[in-house]
């Protein structure tokens, strides 16, 4: 610890010492990454916050718990007796302050008189009253010198007090009343008062005394007044002791005066309840004590009975308790005591216990002259409660707490610092007072405020009083990880039977141990009184499940109100006497390491608090806080800093007392995985614990009140909030400048040593908790400067234009939930929309306040929300312009700020807008807003993937894809708005622009996205629209793309076989078709298959020769299409032969699956034209192929040959036979694989000869010529059968019918050689050759043929004539 090193000599805490200060060590970049990780992140990251409140939240449990109730402290045993007691002055639990001398002028006329003179304080208004004689002077000590005096009666005055009045019966203005007191008179003065500004800038209170005309006479003189929360007014009578009520009314009435004294002691009291010892005149009331939390007053008499009261109906009392016989009671707590004899017992004051400082229900407390205190409490009946009323506890003796037995006397109290100095009293071995300690034996005036007791007895110089002050030893009590040297605690005398420390204790309950103190007063006391508590420390009223601390718990309090202060009113003026707190001490210990370079009170502290509290207060230090200053003499909430020099050193010990976090790993069994958890550092306690004592007063709090009017009103006053936000802005700045506080930790010189893995972890987790706390600082800060501004705003009304659920969300909302919650932004979003809308409605414009908004909470409206309300100015500016140019100018200025701010656009509020864009006619908004917006929803491209990968179901990014499409549909939205304002009569004359343009501009901007979802959105609405022509006309840039993206449909494939032709990619267009025509997806009718076959065909063939070289996969392409055109023809022959026997059983089935798809040629012959026998489609099936199997061919001729014969007349067979070869011949010649002409040849000859007397001769080539075979080939074939000498051609008959045949062959073709343009006369025509053969079939002819013969001399003449 560099503190430790630095004892030793070295005076300077940022120095080298041995174990190095960080300074040093943090290398330059680590500074300035810490100083980029110490900004808060612009984006609202609220689980971070929430992480911080937890934290905030588990620091408050903490200060609710630190500090041991007052009835768990003096609960454990009767009695005790332990104070720690420093000789030095510098650890002095109190200190005065300051003194101020009564005025000049007063001074003078006190001192020139003999008259009677009385005086004492009125805290409540900031006055020391003084009444000299009959005149009353009411002096204001916070200017010093004005006077109030009151002079218009003529006793002499005794005894004035400050009450409360009765609601209804003055004037609004009187807010307190004075009842002074004479031998012979009561009268009642009221008073109200206004806070002006004073001296020194505090603020101090104008007062003015009304007459009310309401003063009674009296038998006895009246002291100890009082006064009720309601306004009753209850005084003892110095003479006679009774116990008496002023009674004050409006009027006078029928049953009582307006003012009357009533005696509740006359009676009342006597005639209902025997006194304790039987009724004795003597035992007069002394004194009266009001506690108005529990609503009852308390009552002490001369011989130290308490009794307890309350007011029952109006001029009544009820008598609650009687408390005697207290010494017997104390002295069996604390038997043998010498403080505790009948003759010093003797109790003087009675003070009442703040609920706030004993949730165990401490009650009151009683003080001795010889400082004795005695505690009680509701339990154990003691005294008159057998018949206690209804819901009160009787009280009874508590504990008995005897008087520090080792007080110094103040002269022996050294200021210099002594070697080693510590508590006296604490055992054997400890430095011990040079003389006996001082016994306080005549207290005479006390006073107890939450813990402190004050009280003063004459000195034994003269003129001085000593004042005896005790508080609580929270180092002793409190339970903050301090090193606890041994217990300060008194070796204890024989007389208490139960001693602290002993084994025997019953319970490891904390007992209370105080610090006391003797401090001089000069002159002779005549009063004293708490300073009351200032508004700040009012506000800590949060809710009641808050944890909130015990008002003792200074640690806790110091930072969010002043230091608590005492008035004791002496005869020559008035002296302050502060309690010193925790922060002034430590203060102290920092000056004097500065000036001396010791630094053991600072290590001494630091062991007294515990590391973390110490931290947070050395925070404190550093950072400047507007409670610094233990006596607000600076004007409150103004900012209290120490020097730069003091601030340094805090910065440092801050830094070194701090030390590391640490890492406890939890292995967890069965899996080998380990977690652990990290011990923060000291550093990252005191920042939680310091930021969660300045946010405490309201942090819990709910935001608003009901007000005024039925509207809401701000619950927490605007100035505490001010000086939290000081408070919080001034730790910002500290550790915004001051990066490397956070970073490693002492002694860690960077290379020294590598940290180990777990010291990693837990650096890790340190350094996300002090970001996350961070965050939630600058929120905190922001968050009240959004408060503050709503509240210059009039927040009631601002609220009450909120939506009905937002209002509701309002009230329920506390700080916390406003700056960590969900609800919170959707509240301040509410909020801000609504002041922005008020300006905007009152033609204001939104820059000055959206500025101030920016500047102050940038995280309540952040930069893009700004841009959002200038862009709704702008669209208003638009509206109301005539100017057509001034239109576009707002329009694209509103435009471009709603692009920057997009992220933030709600999707109604985008609706909206496209709603106000698509009024205006301003097609540019309404078409690329939403587009940009689309981008901006989708920043992670989730939609855009999904999309990719064809919208999957059941993915979770399909919720993006959503939000994407719901802004293109906004496109579309303006689209069709702008195209129907295009439609005759629907034009309307307010549209300022001319619709065609606009519509026509709407679609030039809607192509132009690059945004290829979108396109892909906007093409198939057009499509739906019945607008693909012009989309191909256009063919815009990703419609190509669409087209092909899947899902596919026919639609898609014909738009995008159509967008290829006019695209110039006739190829491509084929490859379409062809995918089209053979897709198995679609369900297409065979005929459009073989259409789209066809224009696949086409579209190929119009591929030109040149484009990139793709001409022998174009000639492949081709030919591959055209050979499955010719199959898919087959099959459509063949579904039209089925077409008629589709119903028959064998057939149906084969019949549908024809219409599924198109099959390739082997299918067709296998699946349909063998198992049906289907010779015609067989042939075509072998022509189509090419097949040559002469096997396979001639049985399917033969079969039709037979089938024609069959069952017919010769003729008629012939007629049948030419019917159906025909066709055929035409169709199938020259193929060889499905017209074999030889056999087809042969069949028809041996027909003819079988039937020669009813088929003329010809007939057979004449069928073949008209079959299309050209004449030389069928005399080729003849002229074979003529010579071959085969059967049935062995036979003379049937060659002479051939010869015949011949002759008309060759009749004929010579007749079709002599046409011009016929197919014979084109080709070669062989004159000689047939010559030669007319002459041999001549010569072999028979004699008896002379038709034939004839006919070849026939042929002979053409010959010698045409050729």
């Amino acid at each position: 610890m560099a503190f430790l090193s630095s004892v030793a000599g070295q005076p300077n805490l940022a120095s080298s010492s041995s174990s190095g200060p960080l300074l040093a060590s943090v290398s330059g970049s680590k500074l300035r990454q810490a100083q980029t990780a110490s900004k808060p992140v612009p984006v609202l990251d609220l689980p971070a916050l929430q992480a911080a409140s937890r934290v905030l939240h588990e620091q408050l449990v903490k200060d609710s718990q630190i500090i041991p109730d007052l009835g768990d402290m003096i609960a454990g045993s009767p009695s005790s007796a332990s104070y720690t007691v420093f000789p030095d002055d510098y650890r002095a639990p109190f200190q005065k302050r300051r003194h101020i001398g009564i005025p000049e002028s007063l001074w003078q006329y006190y001192t020139s008189t003999n008259l009677a003179t009385h005086m004492g304080l009125l805290p409540e208004i900031d006055r020391v009253w003084i009444a000299i004689d009959h005149n009353l002077f009411l002096w204001d000590y916070v200017d010093g010198q004005e006077l109030s005096s009151f002079v218009d009666q003529p006793d002499v005055i005794t005894h004035v007090a400050l009450v409360k009045p009765k609601s209804g019966v003055f004037i609004d203005e009187i807010t307190s009343l004075l009842v002074i007191c004479t031998p012979v008179t009561v009268l009642l003065i009221g008073v109200s008062t206004t806070p002006v500004p004073g001296p020194n800038n505090q603020t101090r209170k104008e007062i003015k005394l009304y007459a009310t005309d309401m003063s009674i006479a009296c038998d006895v003189e009246m002291s100890s007044v009082i006064g009720t929360p309601d306004g009753r007014i209850f005084m003892s009578g110095s003479q006679d002791g009774n116990l008496y009520e002023l009674h004050y009314q409006e009027k006078e009435g029928w049953f009582g005066k307006r003012v009357q004294l009533i005696n509740h002691s006359v009676g009342g009291m006597q005639s209902l309840l025997p006194r304790i010892g039987a009724s004795n005149a003597d035992d007069r009331i002394t004194s009266l004590v009001s506690d108005p939390a529990r609503n009852c007053f308390y009552s002490l008499t001369a011989k130290n009975t308490i009794s307890i009261w309350r007011t029952n109906g109006d001029k009544h009392v009820q008598h609650l308790q009687t408390i005697s016989n207290l010494y017997k009671a104390a002295q069996d707590k604390v038997p043998g005591s010498p403080a505790l004899t009948p003759q010093n017992f003797n109790i003087i004051a009675l003070h009442v216990i703040d609920p706030s400082e004993s949730r165990a229900g401490v009650q009151l407390v009683a003080i001795t002259a010889n400082g004795v205190r005695l505690y009680f409490s509701p339990g154990s009946t003691y005294g008159w409660s057998t018949s206690s009323p209804s819901g009160f506890r009787s009280l009874s003796l508590a504990h008995v707490r005897l008087p520090p037995p080792n007080l110094m006397h103040p002269d022996e109290q050294s200021n210099p610092l002594l070697e080693g100095a510590g508590p006296f009293g604490v055992g054997a071995g400890q430095q011990q007072p040079t003389s006996r300690p001082y016994i306080v034996t005549a207290l005479e005036d006390t006073c107890y405020d939450f813990g402190i007791t004050i009280a003063v007895q004459r000195g034994d110089v003269a003129d001085t009083d000593y004042l005896l002050c005790m508080a609580p030893d929270l180092t002793q009590i409190g339970s903050f990880g301090q090193v606890r040297g041994p217990q300060v605690q008194q070796p204890q005398p024989q007389y208490v039977s139960h001693g602290y420390g002993t084994t025997t204790a019953v319970t490891n309950r904390i007992p209370l141990t105080e610090r006391a103190t003797l401090v001089p007063i000069p002159g002779l006391t005549w009063g004293m009184a708490p300073v009351p508590r200032s508004k700040y420390s009012l506000a800590t009223t949060a809710p009641a499940d808050t944890p909130a601390p015990l008002v003792t718990n200074e640690l806790a309090t110091q930072f969010s109100e002043p230091a608590r202060q005492y008035i004791i009113l002496t005869n020559g003026g008035l002296h302050w006497v502060a309690k010193r707190r925790a922060v002034d001490a430590l203060k102290e210990a920092i000056e004097e390491f500065q000036v001396e370079g010791n630094a053991q009170p600072l290590i001494d502290l630091r062991d007294s608090y515990g590391r973390d509290q110490t931290c947070a207060m050395l925070l404190a230090i550093a950072s400047g806080n507007t409670f610094l200053d233990p006596m607000e003499q600076s004007p409150l909430g103004s900012m209290s800093r120490v020097s730069s020099e003091l601030a340094g050193v805090a910065r440092q010990a801050f830094y070194d007392f701090g030390e590391r976090p640490t890492w406890a790993e939890r292995v967890t069994y069965g899996t080998s995985e380990g977690s652990g958890t990290a011990t923060f550092s000291g550093r990252r306690e005191g920042l939680a614990l310091y930021f969660a004592r300045l946010v405490r007063p309201f942090w819990k709090v709910k935001l608003t009140k009901a007000g005024a009017h039925g509207l809401r009103d701000l619950s927490v006053p605007d100035d505490i909030l001010l000086i939290a936000q000081k408070n919080l802005f001034a730790l910002k700045e500290l550790l915004d400048t001051n990066p490397y506080l956070f970073h490693s930790a002492p002694g860690d010189h960077t290379g020294a040593r590598s940290a180990t893995a777990s010291e990693q972890e837990a650096w890790k987790a340190e350094q996300s908790s002090v970001s996350q706390l961070l965050s939630l600082l600058s929120r905190t800060i922001e968050a009240i400067s959004f408060l503050l501004l709503l509240n210059d705003h009039r927040l009631g009304e601002l609220i009450s234009q909120c939506d009905p659920e937002v209002q509701k969300l309002l009230e329920g909302l506390t700080f916390e939930d406003l700056i960590t919650a969900d609800k919170g932004v959707t509240a301040s979003r509410a909020l801000v929309n609504v002041i922005i809308n008020q300006q905007i409605g009152q033609q204001i414009s939104v820059d000055t306040i959206s500025e101030v908004l920016q500047q102050r909470c940038g995280s309540f409206c952040s930069t893009d929300d700004v841009m959002l309300y200038k862009a709704r100015e702008n669209i208003r500016r638009a509206v109301e312009t005539r100017n057509p140019m001034e239109r576009q100018t707002w329009l694209g200025e509103s435009l471009r700020l709603f692009m920057k701010g997009a992220r933030n656009l709600e999707f109604e509020k985008l609706r909206e807008i496209c709603g106000d864009y698509q009024q205006l006619s301003y097609a540019k908004g309404a078409v690329e807003l939403p587009l940009y917006c689309a981008q901006a929803f989708d920043t992670d491209l989730q939609g855009q993937e999904y999309w990719i990968a064809g919208c999957p179901a059941s993915d979770p990014r399909a919720q993006f894809w959503e939000r994407r499409k719901q802004c293109y549909e906004l496109v579309l939205d303006s689209l069709s708005v702008f195209e129907e304002r295009c439609v005759p009569g629907k034009q309307s004359t307010s549209q300022p622009d001319d619709p065609e343009t606009v519509r026509g501009h709407a679609y030039e901007l809607a192509f132009a996205s690059e945004d290829e979802m979108f396109h892909s959105t906007l093409y198939d609405w057009l499509i739906s629209r019945g607008m693909a022509d012009e989309l191909l006309e256009m063919r815009p840039a990703y419609l190509e793309a669409h087209l092909r993206r899947e899902p596919v449909s026919v639609e898609k494939f014909q738009l995008l076989w159509q967008f290829y032709v006019k695209d110039g990619q006739p190829l491509r267009a084929a490859e379409v078709l062809a995918v089209l025509a053979e897709s198995t997806d679609f369900n297409l009718s065979l005929d459009t298959r073989l259409e789209y076959l066809t224009l696949a065909v086409g579209n190929a063939k119009s591929h030109p020769v040149s484009v990139g070289g793709r001409h022998e996969t174009a000639i492949a392409f081709l030919t591959d299409l055209e050979e499955k055109l010719e199959v898919a023809q087959v099959q459509l022959e063949l579904y039209n032969t089925l077409l008629p026997r589709q119903h028959e059983p064998e057939v149906s089935e084969r019949f549908k699956a024809l219409s599924l798809r198109l099959y390739n040629i082997t299918e067709l012959y296998q699946l349909w034209a063998e198992p049906l026998d289907l010779p015609l489609i067989k042939l075509l099936i072998l022509h189509v192929s090419q097949h040559r199997d002469e096997s396979i061919v001639r049985p399917i001729w033969n079969r039709i040959f037979e089938e024609a014969i069959e069952g017919a007349e010769p003729k008629a067979a012939a007629d049948r036979i030419v019917a159906k070869i025909i066709p055929l011949g035409h169709r199938y010649y020259p193929s060889d694989s499905a017209f074999p002409l030889q056999h087809i040849a042969s069949l028809l000859v041996r027909f003819a000869l079988a039937h020669k007397g009813d088929i003329p001769y010809g007939w057979a080539p004449r069928i073949l010529v008209q079959c299309g075979v050209p004449y030389p080939e069928v005399w080729d074939i003849l002229h074979e059968m003529y010579e071959s000498q085969v059967p049935p051609f062995n036979e003379q008959a049937n060659v002479q019918a051939i010869s015949s045949d011949i002759a008309v062959l060759l009749t004929d073709w010579i007749e079709d050689a002599k046409r011009p343009q016929s197919a014979a006369s084109r080709g070669e025509f062989p004159v000689f050759r047939i010559d030669q053969a007319v002459d041999q079939y001549l010569a072999e002819l028979e004699p008896s043929r002379t038709e034939t013969k004839a006919a070849y001399e026939a042929i002979k003449r053409q010959l010698r004539r045409h050729w």
